[in-house]
């Protein structure tokens, strides 16, 4: 190996998960911070998880209705403009 362009491998990395799991493991950085692992991760502790409630589908449709009820919201206030006009 060529001396000086490796970098440090620390025998002694201390990894923590999001759940509060801590283990050591050997890595070239000296503190790891993850989300998941082998004790929160459902593939091994069997359990399923759901991370988004709302499904991909109930959220277009959701925006589709919020759309519906602005376009409608706008007409009326133009009806109601327009209406003001005319009697004046």
């Amino acid at each position: 190996m060529k001396p000086g362009i490796h970098p440090t491998y620390y025998d002694n990395c201390q990894v923590t998960c999001a759940c509060g799991n801590k283990f050591t493991t050997g890595s070239t950085l000296e503190k790891i911070e993850v989300e998941v692992c082998s004790k929160c991760h459902p593939f091994f502790t069997g359990q399923q998880k759901f991370v988004d409630i709302k499904g991909r589908i109930d959220k277009f449709k959701e925006k589709q209705a919020q759309g519906v009820a602005y376009n409608a919201a706008k007409k009326a206030k133009a009806a109601k403009k327009s209406k003001e006009e005319k009697t004046n």
